[in-house]
């Protein structure tokens, strides 16, 4: 699978994508070997559970979160269009299957909807205490099933986000993307995550297609703990 393959080549065990949730106090790494194995679970139960081809949508209404990252991920190399959105609901009419959180089961009545729990751990609906509800999928102990490894063909993650970033601003991160993707690293950005597809791109997957990495903070994080996390994590920016 081509699709993380630069950042295995470069360093397969450097965190790449590090999150904090704040509401827990957890923080949780995810290196490129470990993004790999979720990337091709989540590509695997997209192709063979939810019998979506390249070109299918889903949405993921989800809040920020490891989960709903590595589901983009996934859907990125299965060369599924992914509607993001952190709010119920938003822009999910046209998605095959919904990927959402269990409260927000009910905004989805008649559609195929998969619940995805904010355990740090990845448990599921059930493993976390809950019910699940008829007809809805569990994230968690579903995607486990599937295989870490996708056979399909995929397309490196730098070709994907950096071509038409470059194109449109090539005063960008990205329209340096050659000399950023040298070997030497890329940015180690540090945000509160994404509000749709746009903010994701830019905070999540420009970095790591520059052979950088992202520091995601959920939840409510003032000034001054953004810059403790920023001079912890050696951040280069802080969007």
């Amino acid at each position: 699978m081509d699709f993380l393959k630069a950042l295995l080549d470069q360093d397969p065990a450097a965190p790449r994508i590090t999150v904090y949730t704040e509401a827990t106090g957890a923080r949780l790494d995810f290196s490129a070997q470990t993004l790999q194995n979720w990337v091709a679970k989540i590509a695997n139960m997209l192709a063979e559970e939810l019998d979506l081809e390249p070109g299918d949508t889903i949405a993921v209404n989800l809040p920020v979160s490891w989960q709903a990252a590595v589901i983009c991920l996934g859907a990125l190399a299965r060369d599924i269009d992914v509607q993001l959105s952190t709010s119920a609901s938003a822009g999910s009419e046209t998605a095959q299957v919904v990927f959402t959180s269990p409260e927000r089961f009910e905004d989805y009545p008649g559609r195929d909807v998969v619940l995805v729990t904010e355990d740090p751990f990845g448990r599921g609906v059930v493993e976390s205490g809950g019910t699940l509800p008829l007809g809805a999928i569990d994230f968690g102990p579903t995607v486990r099933f599937y295989g870490d490894q996708y056979f399909e063909p995929t397309t490196a993650l730098p070709e994907l986000v950096l071509t038409d970033a470059a194109a449109a601003n090539p005063d960008s991160p990205a329209g340096h993307a050659g000399q950023a993707h040298s070997g030497h690293g890329g940015p180690r950005v540090l945000s509160t995550g994404w509000r749709d597809w746009a903010s994701f791109r830019a905070n999540v997957l420009e970095p790591l297609a520059l052979g950088g990495s992202a520091v995601v903070v959920s939840g409510l994080a003032d000034d001054s703990r953004l810059e403790e996390i920023r001079a912890n994590e050696r951040a280069t920016e802080l969007r």
